[in-house]
């Protein structure tokens, strides 16, 4: 059980950034490779500004770092165990969601 303060911290940023679907889109395409605003921007299909609000949320998250590289920025997940732990959790989900073990599921259509 989860009793120290940073750890319950670190667990609620984390579920900030994982609550935006654009930023969850964001944080796989990082997952697989770090890259520049412009190019997330056209492979995620929105705009740019739109996407430096959700790189400017991950980052104050802690999850992604600006990296220079000359005179452009490269974005790259903060700590490669951060792709590893949305591994575990995509697959966690798809686990939870073919045996449907929430009972409210159905009725209340939380899970």
């Amino acid at each position: 059980m989860l009793t120290l303060a940073a750890d319950i911290e670190v667990l609620a940023r984390f579920g900030r950034a994982l609550a935006d679907p654009i930023r969850c889109r964001i944080l796989i395409a990082l997952r697989e490779a770090p890259a520049h605003p412009a190019d997330l921007a056209d492979a995620l299909e929105i705009s740019r500004t739109r996407l430096s609000n959700h790189l400017a949320c991950l980052r104050d998250c802690g999850l992604v770092v600006a990296v220079p590289v000359g005179r452009r920025t490269r974005y790259e997940l903060a700590d490669e165990r951060l792709g590893h732990a949305l591994d575990h959790l995509r697959t966690a989900v798809v686990a939870v969601e073919a045996d449907k073990t929430c009972p409210d599921a159905e009725t209340k259509g939380c899970c």
